[in-house]
This record gives structure tokens, C-alpha cells and sequence, in this order.
């Protein structure tokens, strides 16, 4: 059964905003009326579910703004995120890149919204690329991914580029010497456009990367959004318990990701 509008809408409006999309403010609510076809009170539930999630802050006879969200490598609580021992995860992206058929949805210079910047440690509205591609297998779509690179490293690839290569092979080909990746995986429902480039149902669930790349100086390199259709793509560690007997953690030794 397909979900209510008023969550389609929600769930379009809530990944802008992490996109950081209004920094300026959201559209009011007889805009986003127009834009997607409904009746006030469907973008008035739409509303609500955001501020509810502490995602915007509504002020009557104001504009509705965004509110800060979790900076990339951060938990809610502002610890740091775990990072994991990602040996070998690169060179199986790379893989995954030749094993597979892309298309290049959109390719742009941008100016780096408050999340980008951080993530990439740029300073607000520098020019980044912004590149939405779309990867196939043999049986259909794969993942929908949104990266974002400093334009001094981006300015060496565009669409052409893209549409043959895998960016990690693109990257080192301009010069840059990778180093390290800091990876998070949760979930996320499809809303109305992942669900047409996945061939999935609005709400399905999908599986949400965010993976930042370093070069061998510290410096990130690229930021990268990822959904993966979990029927198509699995993410599997090896883990080994080390430590004293009364501090055993479990850390990673061997990553792999497989698509079918």
C-alpha cells in the first residue's frame, strides 16, 4: 500500500535537509503546495513530522528555518562515531566500480552548504562537484549515489569521466593518494525520486552509507551518500574479539561488500 502523501512529502523534504538544501529558510507552505500538488493540511502534517524530529523550527509569521543537524562523523549525543577497520574496503569499491554499469544523473559545481564543508573541511561556499549517479547489475538498479569533491581535485573529471570510471580510480588519476575511509551505515526509506531510479516501492527500505575518504595527509577527499537496495547489496565483517578478558571489544578485520 503506498504511503501517505503527507509522509512522501516529508521524506523528499527531510533528505534536502540533510543536504542542507534552506539554508535560507524552507519554502512557505503555499509553494511547497504548488509544488507537490496537495492541499494546505497535507504540507501542514508534512511540517509537523519534521519539527517533531527536531529537523525545523516553525515560528508563526515567520519563514519555517532548519536547525542544525549532526555533523558528519558525530553521534547524536556529539561522541564521536567508532571507526572502524575498513582494510581492503577501498580496494573492493574499486571492484564493485568495474563489475558494474552507471549512469550519471547530475554533475554540477555547487557552493558547499554548512554539512559539506564541514565533512570535506572547506570553508561555506566553496565550490564543490556534486555528482548523482545511479549503479546497475545485470538485474537492475543498485545504488543511488551523491558524492561531493573539492573543486581544485574535481575541476580533473566531469560527466564523461564518470559515466567509465569508478571516482576512487578518478581521484588517484588527479593526483590524489587515498588513504583512509570513515564509514556509517544506517537505514532509510525510499521516498518518490529513490524509488523511481531503484525500482522500488515509495517507503521501501533501503540501506544508507555515508562514507568520507582521506588522502594519506588527513585531508577528505570526498564525501559520499550512498542507498543501496539491501535485496541486491550486503555488507559483511570478519570480527575478532582482542583486549584484556574484562575489556574485549569486537574489531573488524576484513570488510566485503557483495552485490548480486
Amino acid at each position: 500500500m503506498p504511503l501517505p502523501k503527507y509522509h512522501q512529502i516529508y521524506l523528499v523534504l527531510r533528505e534536502q535537509l540533510h543536504e542542507g538544501r534552506f539554508a535560507e529558510g524552507l519554502p512557505g507552505e503555499l509553494a511547497l503546495m504548488a509544488q507537490f500538488g496537495v492541499a494546505r493540511v497535507t504540507v501542514r502534517r508534512a511540517l509537523e513530522q519534521l519539527s517533531s524530529e527536531g529537523l525545523i523550527a516553525r515560528n508563526p509569521g515567520r519563514r519555517t528555518r532548519a536547525l542544525p543537524q549532526v555533523a558528519a562523523g558525530e553521534s547524536p549525543g556529539g561522541k564521536s562515531v567508532e571507526r572502524a577497520n575498513l582494510r581492503g574496503l577501498l580496494e573492493n569499491l574499486v571492484t564493485m566500480g568495474l563489475h558494474t554499469s552507471v549512469k550519471v544523473i547530475e554533475v554540477a559545481t555547487i557552493t558547499a552548504s554548512t554539512q559539506v564543508a564541514e565533512a570535506l573541511q572547506l570553508q561555506l561556499g566553496d565550490p564543490v562537484q556534486k555528482a548523482v549517479r545511479v549503479r546497475s547489475t545485470k538485474e537492475g538498479p543498485l545504488s543511488h549515489i551523491t558524492t561531493y569533491v573539492p573543486d581544485t581535485i574535481a575541476r580533473r573529471f566531469g560527466r564523461r569521466e564518470l559515466s567509465k570510471k569508478p571516482i576512487l580510480v578518478l581521484l588517484e588519476e588527479s593526483g590524489v593518494k587515498v588513504g583512509r575511509a570513515h564509514q556509517t551505515i544506517s537505514a532509510r526509506l525510499a521516498d518518490n525520486v529513490l524509488a523511481q531510479h531503484l525500482h522500488v516501492s515509495v517507503g521501501s527500505a533501503l540501506l544508507a552509507v555515508r562514507r568520507l575518504i582521506y588522502d594519506e595527509d588527513e585531508r577528505p577527499v570526498q564525501w559520499l551518500h550512498g542507498l543501496y537496495r539491501p535485496d541486491r547489496y550486503t555488507y559483511e565483517m570478519q570480527l575478532s574479539r582482542v583486549g584484556s578478558i574484562d575489556a574485549k571489544v569486537w574489531v573488524s578485520n576484513d570488510v566485503s561488500a557483495q552485490f548480486n
